[in-house]
């Protein structure tokens, strides 16, 4: 490969970049990003050597595109209008559903394909980003038969690279599987987090009492609201789905708790410790 441009420096676009950089430390890295002051600063860094210029898509290898999910179909659409013939781009977004329906009748879907790294962190912006992120990560692609078959192993021999492990979904069951293991974890940190600071307002002294507990559960509270609105958004029927069975496990805890039920409480808990076991050798 000789040029690898991407779209949106944050966390997830910076760390691809510098993780593909230790394999290809030859190739051109460009970038762009709408927040002129995350452009300047990926410069800054060495993510990037400089801004890309629409000439360049012509002949990039890869384009990786890792802005809000909102904004991702019509400038994806727009990139594989400009690209040449040999080059691939990819997504990294949350959701997959409506970006994979929308594109699918443009005339040069198979030189896109779906992903979604299953890695981040609570913080964002190019400062954030790192090579190791993804290392040992699981990827997902979606509709991988819609890719140019060349244009597949291209991408697989980067996700290689970096030791991910790929899992190949179609994009409704992304969406589902993502409402429950990834989107409701965040609704919960937010609201968590909320609760708290709405408390204490009146009582000064809470965040003096709070424990590793409370702070590594709302650690993912401090994830950027413009970039989770939108994926909330876009997986509207699902995540509620998910909301409603956790609304409903949270009221029978109430209600056994009101029922001086502890019995059940500690069955309850008892039987969710299985998650020490299936999440055993998972990479966090």
């Amino acid at each position: 490969m000789k040029k690898i441009i991407g779209i949106g420096l944050g966390l997830i676009g910076g760390s691809m970049l510098l993780s593909l950089k230790r394999f290809w430390p030859e190739v051109e890295f460009l970038g762009q990003d709408t927040n002129s002051q995350h452009l300047k600063k990926a410069i800054d860094l060495g993510i990037i050597s400089r801004q890309v210029q629409q000439e360049d898509f012509k002949n990039a290898d890869l384009v990786i595109v890792s802005i809000p999910v909102d904004v991702a179909p019509n400038v994806i659409e727009q990139l594989l209008d400009q690209i040449g013939p040999k080059t691939l781009v990819i997504d990294t977004g949350s959701t997959k559903a409506k970006l994979c329906a929308y594109l699918k009748n443009h005339p040069k879907r198979d030189q896109f394909m779906a992903t979604h790294p299953i890695a981040g962190t609570e913080f964002s912006g190019p400062q954030a980003a790192f090579a190791e992120l993804f290392d040992h990560k699981t990827m997902i692609v979606c509709e991988v038969e819609k890719t140019n078959l060349k244009l597949q192993q291209r991408a697989i021999q980067c996700f290689e690279n970096m030791q991910m492990k790929l899992r190949y979904m179609n994009p409704v069951a992304h969406n589902k599987h993502m409402a429950y293991v990834s989107h409701l974890s965040h609704i919960s940190s937010f609201m968590l987090g909320k609760t708290v600071i709405d408390k204490e307002e009146n009582e000064r002294n809470i965040f003096d009492l709070a424990g590793s507990g409370f702070e590594s559960t709302v650690r993912l509270a401090k994830s950027n609201p413009q970039t989770w609105t939108p994926i909330f958004k876009q997986n509207k029927t699902f995540v509620l789905e998910a909301l409603s069975e956790y609304i409903h496990n949270l009221k029978n805890f109430e209600t056994a708790l009101k029922q001086d039920d502890f019995e059940q409480l500690y069955k309850d808990m008892n039987n969710t410790n299985i998650v020490k076991d299936i999440l055993k050798g998972i990479h966090i």
